[in-house]
């Protein structure tokens, strides 16, 4: 395993020598190493899960949003945009920030003010404030999934960057089915307020584990010295280098997929096909589970044995013939579809998902040694910017048809098919970028 970070590089020291029994001394730095990791990578599991529980624990809340502060579906929907719009821009600065400080200290300011922000949130008394402050929240929330893919990246490297991804995905991913859950059962006791109630809980203890537990993984002399000009410059290079923007740019089109579901979600199973907040969390839940099961056989038999490519146009070839799918039965060309085949269409782009986003995040931070920061800010970026565009299209024809859904899916899927193939080429060998 290639790693390369002072948190698990210990516990690969091994001579030739080793086939003798090792003394108890030894055993000690191993055992400790091992139990560092696990750790960090529980840490950065949480760090990466802090969006999707920001975002899905409010989901089985929205409609209860429209009727108590008076506002359209359209509009309620831009608490998200908001959100989502802020964690895109915050990563831009905070990611060459940890390039040129560290990891720890952006992150714990950002965390900080996360948990603040949140706070606030739970007292906005109408849409536009609570929308100012959802941008506040997904600005500052931006640390946490920036600085734990350059974390990543500062501790692993080739295939084992893509095995630690798909195990990201199996804790990250967990969020997407306990939140929509947590969100349904707070709503049986509090209103929506109690949701933003529960996400500052859990901020401020996540800042807490962070400040006690997670050490410096970018030493001093692997930073960059420059300021904002050098920043800027760092992230036109990467840029300029067309199969990392190609990696990138599927890899944001295919997150617009997500997240086109995500907003619409609560209007067409609730409104639409009239379930509650409760089965709404519980299908929400399964199709989380269906993501994490396939990002495990990507982590765990895929990776090493199928090249990440492959696996990725597996993935994204999927999410195209089930947005058609979801197309069909939304215009009514079958008929008037029910429930059960509408979620059996999302389930499986849900599920396609564990191919398609530790991939794109492996194969183009891969190529990218020497910014992890950077680079992990304009794969954030896209992603979430491309996800904001996304999210208030899907409700541009109102709340009682999922059509523009499912035309938002299918023409993001064929923008990321058409990205990876023209730009990355993956049948063409290639070099990393030079560091």
């Amino acid at each position: 395993m290639s790693e390369r970070g002072p948190a698990t590089a210990p516990s690969h020291e091994s001579s030739p020598e080793s086939t003798s029994a090792p003394a108890p001394a030894a055993t000690a730095p191993l055992t400790a190493a091992r139990r560092t990791g696990l750790l960090v990578t529980f840490i950065l599991g949480g760090l990466t899960a802090l969006p999707p529980l920001s975002m899905d624990m409010y989901l089985p809340a929205l409609p209860q949003v429209t009727s108590a502060l008076n506002s359209p579906a359209a509009t309620v929907q831009l608490t998200l945009t908001a959100c989502l719009a802020g964690m895109a821009l915050g990563q831009l600065v905070i990611g060459p920030m940890s390039d040129k400080w560290g990891r720890r200290r952006p992150l714990l300011a950002g965390m900080v003010v996360y948990v603040l922000a949140t706070a606030i949130c739970a007292l906005a008394p109408t849409t536009e404030l609570l929308i100012a402050f959802r941008l506040l929240q997904g600005l500052a929330g931006a640390a946490a999934i920036v600085i734990a893919r350059a974390v990543v990246r500062d501790l692993y490297d080739g295939v084992e960057m893509a095995r630690f991804f798909s195990t990201l995905m199996l804790i990250s991913g967990a969020a997407p089915i306990v939140a929509p859950l947590i969100g349904g059962q707070v709503l049986r006791f509090a209103d929506w307020r109690g949701v933003f109630v529960v996400l500052t809980g859990v901020g401020l203890v996540l800042t807490l584990v962070v400040w006690r537990r997670l050490d410096e993984t970018l030493p001093p002399e692997r930073r960059h010295t420059g300021g904002v000009g050098s920043a800027l410059r760092t992230m036109r290079g990467l840029l300029g280098d067309r199969v990392f923007a190609g990696y990138t740019l599927a890899g944001g089109f295919a997150f617009a997929v997500l997240f086109s579901y995500i907003s619409a979600s609560p209007f067409v199973v609730q409104e639409i096909y009239g379930a509650s907040p409760q089965t709404f969390s519980l299908l929400f839940g399964l199709n989380s589970v269906g993501l994490i099961i396939v990002g495990q056989v990507n982590g765990k038999l895929l990776v090493g044995r199928v090249s990440l490519d492959k696996a990725l146009a597996v993935g994204l070839g999927v999410i195209t013939a089930a947005s058609v799918a979801l197309l069909l039965m939304s215009a009514g060309v079958f008929g008037e579809a029910g429930l059960v085949p509408v979620s059996a269409g999302l389930f499986v782009l849900m599920s396609a998902m564990g191919l398609v986003l530790p991939n794109t995040n492996a194969q183009a931070l891969m190529r990218t040694p020497h910014a992890a920061g950077s680079a992990s800010a304009l794969l954030g970026t896209s992603s979430f910017l491309v996800g904001a565009i996304a999210s208030p299209l899907v409700g541009i024809a109102g709340e009682d048809t999922a059509v523009p859904m499912a035309v938002v899916q299918l023409v993001c899927s064929l923008l990321a098919v058409g990205c990876f193939l023209g730009m990355c080429r993956p049948w063409q060998s290639r070099e990393p970028q030079a560091a």
